[in-house]
């Protein structure tokens, strides 16, 4: 069997799908159609578009509830899960904090800024009534950017397993999901950035099957003195964390185990004992640098 590589973009990221197969042409269609599912994933739900359902959505807060489909309440389930196992730091409704926050610039909010936004935050303000949603004040916002792009590894994998993949990885801009090992069942290196040298690695981490995902605060920051500010903000306070320069998590889906380094980072001090009562692995780097490890429970 050949190592077929096929590079894509998507959600604002560089991806990749990888597969091991005896056809190329097979392998290239049965690509084709895990690319297809992301980017359809994509359309349906990026807050970028005027015609998802995020932002028909967005577009109704504080006036009409919204009809969604199976696949969306499915979704919002899994945010209420979340919300309930972060103790409401994993908010959907958090996004509207970019608002005050451009981390292309060096600029630090104002308190009354970020008070002023945090007022209009609250997973447990929306209001669901079977098939519908409504967000209750207006410039209320939904965005499913917290695991969006690991659901859509999760779909892809799920594609390319019903294509009859058995060897390779879907690889969404460090999302990555293993459908199982190399063609002579040796574990696919996953390499773990470190999060202070762009062009180092902080650790390899051999996979055959189940997925890996890691937030940490050098994806977008930027720096005001000795303070760092990184795109991973508290929705009570409207603040970056700062407990943690990363968080790593291998888990059997994509879904969870990015979840679960998004929750980890905000729970900065409380994270490990968060993680440890997940009984994921995990590899969680700390600001002195230090490394702390749990391996499967």
């Amino acid at each position: 069997m050949q190592i077929y590589r096929i590079p894509f973009k998507a959600m604002a990221s560089t991806c990749e799908v990888v597969i091991a197969d005896h056809d190329e042409h097979a392998m290239f269609a049965k690509a084709q159609e895990a690319i297809a599912e992301v980017r359809r994933i994509e359309v349906k739900y990026s807050r970028y578009r005027p015609d998802s359902i995020v932002s028909c959505i967005n577009a109704q807060a504080g006036r009409d509830a919204v009809v969604c489909d199976e696949e969306t309440l499915a979704l919002f389930d899994y945010a209420q899960a979340l919300y309930q196992a972060s103790d409401g730091l994993f908010d959907i409704t958090a996004g509207i904090l970019r608002q005050a926050w451009n981390f292309k610039s060096s600029r630090v909010p104002a308190a009354d800024e970020l008070q002023v936004l945090c007022q209009r935050i609250g997973w447990a303000k929306v209001e669901r009534t079977g098939d519908k949603l409504r967000l209750p004040l207006a410039g209320m916002e939904i965005d499913f950017g917290g695991f969006g792009k690991e659901y859509a590894a999760d779909r892809a994998a799920a594609v390319l397993q019903a294509a009859g993949v058995t060897h390779g990885y879907i690889n969404l801009g460090g999302d990555i999901r293993v459908l199982g090992p190399k063609p002579d069942e040796q574990p696919w290196i996953m390499g773990i950035q470190d999060p202070r040298q762009q062009d180092k690695i902080a650790a390899s981490i051999p996979l055959t099957t189940g997925a890996l995902a890691t937030s940490g605060d050098y994806e977008r920051y930027f720096e005001v003195g000795e303070e760092r500010y990184c795109h991973i903000l508290n929705p009570r306070t409207g603040m970056p964390v700062r407990h943690w320069r990363s968080i790593s998590v291998l888990a059997p889906l994509t879904a969870l185990a990015g979840s679960c380094t998004t929750i980890g980072m905000l729970k900065e001090k409380d994270a490990l004992e968060y993680l440890q009562q997940t009984g994921l692995r995990f590899l969680a780097i700390d600001q002195q640098g230090k490394v702390h490890t749990q391996a499967a429970a």
